[in-house]
């Protein structure tokens, strides 16, 4: 089954981790990976059920908005999987080589 997708927008890099590290604890997800967008802008992107996701996103943007300033969020219930070969929206593997 196809995993839902949230994405947490932030202006700095500390307040992407803050969002990061709220949304990995607040529900069941995985934690894909992290963009810079550009102007400071930084995108977090998580994996999980949609119920997870939300949850995630949710505790991520809370806490983020208290140290910095979150531009926006997202969450798509069942991406296409057109998605994943133009954006890096897949979780990364853990394993070494």
């Amino acid at each position: 089954m196809q995993e839902a997708l949230g994405v947490i927008e932030t202006l700095g890099f500390a307040t992407a981790m803050e969002a990061a590290d709220a949304s990995v604890k607040a529900a069941n997800v995985r934690f894909g990976d992290w963009l810079k967008v550009g102007g400071g802008k930084i995108n977090i992107i998580l994996r999980g059920d949609v119920a997870a996701v939300k949850a995630a996103v949710e505790a991520g943007v809370a806490s983020a908005s208290r140290i910095g300033e979150v531009k926006g969020e997202t969450i798509i219930p069942r991406p296409s999987l057109k998605l994943s070969p133009k954006f890096p929206i897949d979780v990364k593997s853990t394993t070494k080589k």
